[in-house]
């Protein structure tokens, strides 16, 4: 396997008196494609919001390029390198698509609030800076095919537009692991096959290591390198789309008891 980039070591995460992850490991190596599944509950988006520092786990380690980075603010997660999409779509409606966009850019600019007020034209540092984060949200938008959507308002796109918008936002931010949250939820065949297009590209054109999660096997047998299975907050298997399909455990998870051999 390649250099690990992101480790994830005992992670243990309570609410109350609910153990939603207990014990979970599992590394994510540099150029991977990694598919975290499970039956609803299982923790994998606890795990997620773990991983993006929205929860800070009770107990375990998460090293990103060696570093530990559990219990971190968000945003300093974010500018470590990962970015994430949401199960939920977390965009503003009301703004338009490359607005949008250029909100994942923000944790790229460095022009402050009072060199921002003194754009005065174009030859101005904050102009300048203006412009290269345009043409970075721009080169996005060509590559997603958003072309047709850039100046429309979100709450006006229909839904899978809008999770395609949400892929766009989080390449604005120039990560290098990316969590994708169910990202073809909601989407028709055609939508589908476009996401797993990009999904791919990313990683083979942009070098965006991933670590998503999904429910439709056929997207995780197609797009995902190894496959982790968890159910009731702990591991059960580890392997290929192919192994993790044939584990009594994963068939007994999904099935019931009856599935066992």
């Amino acid at each position: 396997m390649a250099e690990s980039l992101l480790r994830i070591e005992n992670l243990g995460v309570d609410f109350g008196g609910v153990r939603a992850l207990d014990g979970v490991g599992f590394d994510l190596a540099s150029g991977e494609i990694l598919a975290v599944i499970g039956p609803n509950g299982a923790g994998k988006t606890t795990a997620f919001n773990c991983i993006s520092g929205l929860y800070a786990p009770k107990e375990g380690r998460i090293l990103y390029k060696g570093r530990a980075i559990e219990g971190e603010k968000p945003h300093k997660i974010a500018r470590l390198g990962i970015a994430r999409t949401f199960q939920n779509i977390e965009l503003f409606g009301k703004m338009s698509v490359m607005a949008n966009l250029m909100l994942g850019r923000h944790l790229h600019m460095r022009t402050g609030i009072l060199s921002g007020m003194a754009l005065l034209g174009p030859s101005s540092p904050a102009a300048r800076e203006e412009v290269r984060h345009r043409e970075r949200v721009e080169a996005i938008i060509d590559f997603l095919n958003l072309e047709a959507a850039r100046d429309a308002f979100v709450a006006n796109l229909p839904y899978g537009t809008r999770k395609v918008v949400e892929l766009g936002r989080a390449l604005a931010m120039e990560p290098t692991l990316l969590l994708l949250d169910e990202p073809v939820a909601g989407m028709n065949p055609e939508e589908k096959q476009d996401m797993m297009i990009w999904i791919r590209d990313i990683r083979d054109l942009f070098g965006v290591s991933i670590l998503l999660i999904e429910h439709d096997m056929q997207i995780v047998a197609d797009l995902s390198d190894r496959v982790v299975v968890l159910n009731h907050g702990r591991k059960i298997a580890e392997g290929s789309a192919d192994q993790v399909r044939a584990h009594p455990e994963v068939l007994k998870a999904y099935l019931g008891d009856e599935a066992a051999p």
